[in-house]
């Protein structure tokens, strides 16, 4: 059977064939240490978990649910909005939760682009921007972050790109700050200059906002530049911030009719999110600062570990960063992360990750995950510790 023409240039996602390498090591004895996953591997809050308990064993909670969500989450995403990036949002139109973050993004290319409509895409970045682009039948331009524009978009280059377009309209922009892989902050004048950047050219922003709690003071959104709601939608998860990436809850947020449009696909793909779930993801929007603080400690220590770690492989990197993860460049002698990453895998038996997935911008890196225990991270130092001493 031919497989359609959507999937040409369209690989198998990297980890999931990592993964299955990892687990054939794992099969002949090499316990590798995995530390290029970000899937985190602390609990959720005690009173979540126990909301969902609760909640499954009534007897009137198994049915289909709204397509748009029940009513108890988008209030609360609409209060967690307010409280922590003082954004007003309406919960009944303004609002819809998705089973992941992840799923919003296809949304929005099916919803959005035609065949030959150009998507701009970070590189480096997110690799599943560049497949939903393509999935969707759009054509995808990627646009180079540079560490010395701090990984911002050069506005300049975006103009000349643009112009330099003949056929096919510009209709999406994918941006994601704090940056996955750089781990970089977004400013107040980034996103400003991204409305006026979108209003100018009429096209639509699509900020994915996942890691904005994860070792940041001062989490951010776009849709807090005055205006932005005319030109940008907000994609935004539980998954990293609230320790809950298994149960898939997600959230696009943006104008009325940008969610009216959005809806129009996604109720074509599914019937609505366990009603449980829904409920103990509200619950666990209500949690305080002092949780999270508690979670950015356990974090904290173990950015350390993985500092010391990329101090061995002679790694250089930005103590300042956000999100799961260390992004930092390898050492002269290297080809490319690749080679890096392989290198460290078949002596050590630790997996990083080379950023040469995040897109060519990142082949000189790679990344390494805090979704490990500091036992671990301190185990894979040793290991390649051990490695230097006997050559």
């Amino acid at each position: 059977m031919e497989i359609a023409k959507r999937l040409e240039g369209i690989g198998e996602y990297y980890f999931s064939q990592k993964l299955r390498e990892i687990d054939e090591l794992n099969k002949n004895g090499k316990q590798v240490i995995n530390l290029g996953i970000g899937s985190p591997d602390l609990p959720p809050h005690p009173d979540v978990i126990s909301v969902l308990q609760e909640e499954s064993r009534k007897p009137n909670v198994h049915a289909y649910q709204s397509y748009k969500g029940a009513a108890a989450l988008r209030n609360s995403i609409s209060e967690w909005y307010k409280k922590w990036y003082n954004v007003s949002l309406d919960a009944e139109t303004e609002i819809l939760p998705l089973s992941g973050s992840k799923e919003g993004i296809m949304h929005l290319a099916m919803t959005y682009l035609n065949p030959g409509d150009l998507v701009l895409v970070p590189n480096p970045g997110y690799p599943t921007y560049r497949a939903a682009g393509r999935l969707a039948g759009g054509v995808v331009t990627e646009y180079i972050l540079k560490e010395e524009n701090n990984w911002f978009p050069d506005f300049e280059e975006l103009e000349m790109i643009l112009h330099g377009q003949e056929n096919g309209k510009v209709k999406l922009m994918f941006v994601n700050y704090p940056q996955m892989p750089t781990g970089q902050l977004p400013t107040k004048k980034l996103f400003a200059q991204l409305v006026v950047f979108a209003k100018k050219h009429n096209l639509l922003i699509v900020h994915d906002n996942p890691y904005s709690f994860i070792l940041n003071n001062d989490p951010m959104s776009i849709l807090e530049i005055p205006g932005a709601k005319e030109v940008a939608v907000e994609l935004n998860s539980l998954s990293k911030s609230h320790n809950m990436a298994g149960w898939r809850i997600g959230m696009l947020c943006g104008a009325k009719e940008r969610i009216g449009e959005v809806l129009r696909f996604k109720s074509n793909m599914d019937s609505g999110m366990f009603l449980p779930l829904q409920l103990a993801a509200a619950r666990a929007l209500t949690l305080d600062k002092e949780w999270q603080d508690e979670v950015n400690a356990v974090y904290t220590k173990r950015r350390e570990k993985v500092f010391q770690l990329l101090d061995t492989l002679h790694c250089k990197y930005d103590k300042r960063q956000a999100g799961l993860f260390v992004w930092a460049a390898i050492p002269a002698g290297y080809k490319d992360g690749y080679e890096l990453s392989n290198e460290v895998l078949s002596n050590s038996n630790v997996f990083i990750t080379p950023g040469g997935i995040f897109g060519s911008a990142g082949d000189q890196h790679v990344r390494v995950s805090l979704c490990a225990e500091e036992e671990k991270i301190k185990q894979a130092i040793e290991r390649m510790e051990r490695v230097k001493q006997k050559i």
